[in-house]
C-alpha cells in the first residue's frame, strides 16, 4: 500500500515554517556562518540512533544543527564568488520538482517534466539570441555544462578527422588540441582533464583577459590537426568578454569547434544594453552557462547548449530495450546530458522565466550590471582604493594599496559579516573580488556594503 499522505503533512509543516522563518532572516542577520564546518561536524558526531526517529523532529533536529553553519548566500549583501541568490517562483516550483519526484530521462516515462524542460529551453534560445535549432541539456551545473560542450566538440573534431570515437576510444587517435585564454576559469582544465585531451594550450590575454585573436591564430597554425577552442563571456575577475565573433570566424576556418563558457556571463546576452560585448554569439557551437547564478535559480542548474542535437545525441544518448526511445522531434532528456537519472531540474528555470518574462529578465540582468558599477563607484571614493578592472558586467576587482593591506581588509569585511566579499589574486596582485549575482540587492545594500568596506579600509590605514 501506498505511503498515506497524511505521513507527510508534519514534516512539510515544519520545513515550511524553518523556511519562512529562514529567509525572514536573510536580510538582515551577518552573512558569515556563526560556526565552522568541524564545530557543526562536533554537533553531529553521536551514533546512528537504534530505531526509527519523527520526521517532523528529524527536521527540527537538522535545522537546529545546521542553522548557525549557514552562509546566507541569498541575501543582498553577499558578493563572494558568483551565487545568485532564488527567485521565489523558482524556489517554490523546486519544492514540486521534489514532491513530484520525477525521474526526468524518459519522454515517454515524464512527459510534463520534459515538455516543461523543453519550453524552458526554447525560452533560454529566445532570450540568448542562439540558434533555435539547439539542444539544451539541464546538467548540475557549469562544470558540467562545460563537460558537455567540449564532449560534443571532441566527438565532432574526430569525426571530421575520421576517427570514430565510440568504437575505437582515444587511444591511437589523433591528438585534440583545446586551446584556451590564459585567464580561462580553472574548471575548462578540469573538464578537459576529465576527457582525456590532456592539457589546454594557453593563448594570450589582454589586460582585461580577452583572448587577443591573433595569438589565437598564431597558436593553431603552430599547432594543426582536430581542435577546440574555448573562449570566456565573463572573465572571473574582470567580467569581459573575449571577441567571440573574430575568434569563431578564425576557429572554424581551420575546422574548430567553438564552445563558449559563459557560467554567469553569458546572461549578458539577453540585454540590448550589454548584448553589444558579445556580437557573433550565435556563430559558436556551444555554450555553457549556470542558472543558479544570474538567472537566480536554486542549486543545481547547469545549462549546456549545442547547436548541433545529432553530435550531442550521439555523444551521451543511451540504448536499452527496456528503455522506450523518443525518435522524432526534440529528443529524450538523457541524450542531452551524462546521468541517466536526474532530477526535473529545467523546471526551476521555466519558472524563473515564467516568472520574470522577457522584460523581467532583462531588468534584471541589467540591474546586476547597474549595481556592479554603483559599488565600483562607492569603493573608489574610498581613500587607497583602486578599481583594477573595466566594469562592464557583474564583476569589480579592487585594491587597497599593498597586497598585505589588502589581504588584511578583505579579511576584516569578512570577519565583520555585514557583507561577503572574497579575496583572490589577479595579474599577480592580491584584490577584493565582487560579484553582483543576486536579484535582491537593492540600493541599501550597495550603500551598506561601500560602508563596511569603508569600515574596513581605514581601521586598516
Amino acid at each position: 500500500m501506498s505511503a498515506l499522505p497524511e505521513a507527510y503533512d508534519a514534516a512539510l509543516e515544519r520545513a515550511v515554517a524553518h523556511a519562512k522563518q529562514w529567509l525572514a532572516s536573510v536580510p538582515t542577520r551577518s552573512v558569515r556562518p556563526t560556526m565552522d564546518a568541524d564545530q557543526v561536524a562536533a554537533k553531529l558526531g553521536s551514533p546512528l540512533p537504534e530505531g526509527p526517529t519523527d520526521p517532523a523532529a528529524v527536521i527540527d533536529e537538522l535545522v537546529a544543527v545546521a542553522e548557525p553553519g549557514l552562509m546566507a548566500m541569498q541575501s543582498g549583501r553577499f558578493f563572494g564568488w558568483v551565487i545568485g541568490g532564488t527567485l521565489p517562483a523558482a524556489l517554490a516550483a523546486d519544492w514540486m520538482v521534489s514532491a513530484w519526484d520525477q525521474n526526468t530521462g524518459l519522454r515517454f516515462a515524464t512527459p510534463s517534466a520534459a515538455a516543461i524542460e523543453e519550453s524552458a529551453a526554447a525560452w533560454l534560445l529566445d532570450l540568448l539570441h542562439l540558434p533555435e535549432n539547439s539542444d539544451v541539456g539541464f546538467t548540475t551545473g557549469a562544470t558540467m555544462a562545460n563537460f558537455v560542450g567540449l564532449a560534443a566538440g571532441r566527438q565532432y573534431v574526430l569525426e571530421q578527422a575520421g576517427w570514430d570515437l565510440a568504437t575505437l576510444g582515444l587511444a591511437g587517435g589523433p591528438r585534440v588540441t583545446v586551446f584556451v585564454g590564459r585567464e580561462r576559469h580553472e574548471v575548462i582544465d578540469l573538464v578537459v582533464r576529465y576527457l582525456g585531451l590532456g592539457n589546454c594550450t594557453p593563448v594570450d590575454v589582454d589586460d582585461q583577459g580577452r583572448i587577443i585573436p591573433e595569438a589565437l591564430a598564431a597558436a593553431m597554425d603552430g599547432q594543426p590537426g582536430p581542435a577546440i577552442v574555448c573562449l570566456q563571456a565573463g572573465n572571473i575577475h574582470s567580467g569581459a568578454f573575449d571577441p567571440v565573433q573574430e575568434a569563431v570566424r578564425l576557429a572554424h576556418g581551420k575546422g574548430a569547434w567553438v564552445h563558449v563558457d559563459g557560467a554567469f556571463g553569458l546572461w549578458a546576452a539577453v540585454s540590448p544594453e550589454l548584448g553589444k560585448y558579445l556580437p557573433g554569439l550565435e556563430t559558436a557551437d556551444s555554450w555553457a552557462t549556470d542558472a543558479h547564478k544570474t538567472l537566480n535559480v536554486p542549486y543545481d542548474s547547469g545549462l549546456a547548449i549545442v547547436s548541433r542535437p545529432d553530435v550531442m545525441r550521439r555523444t551521451f544518448g543511451v540504448h536499452a530495450s527496456y528503455l522506450p526511445a523518443d525518435d522524432h522531434g526534440p529528443g529524450d532528456p538523457h541524450e542531452k546530458v551524462p546521468e541517466l537519472s536526474r532530477r526535473a531540474r529545467g523546471i526551476p528555470v521555466w519558472a524563473a522565466l515564467r516568472s520574470l518574462g522577457r522584460s523581467g529578465t532583462i531588468a534584471m540582468v541589467e540591474k546586476l550590471a547597474a549595481n556592479a558599477r554603483a559599488l565600483a563607484e562607492g569603493l573608489a571614493a574610498i581613500p587607497g582604493v583602486e578599481i583594477l578592472n573595466d566594469v562592464v558586467f557583474t564583476q569589480v576587482s579592487v585594491s587597497f594599496g599593498s597586497d598585505e593591506r589588502t589581504r588584511r581588509v578583505t579579511q576584516r569585511v569578512m570577519a565583520e559579516g555585514v557583507v561577503w566579499m572574497s579575496g583572490s589574486v589577479w595579474h599577480g596582485r592580491d584584490i577584493l573580488r565582487i560579484s553582483v549575482s543576486n536579484w535582491s540587492t537593492d540600493a541599501d545594500d550597495v550603500a551598506a556594503s561601500v560602508a563596511a568596506v569603508r569600515r574596513a579600509a581605514e581601521a586598516e590605514a
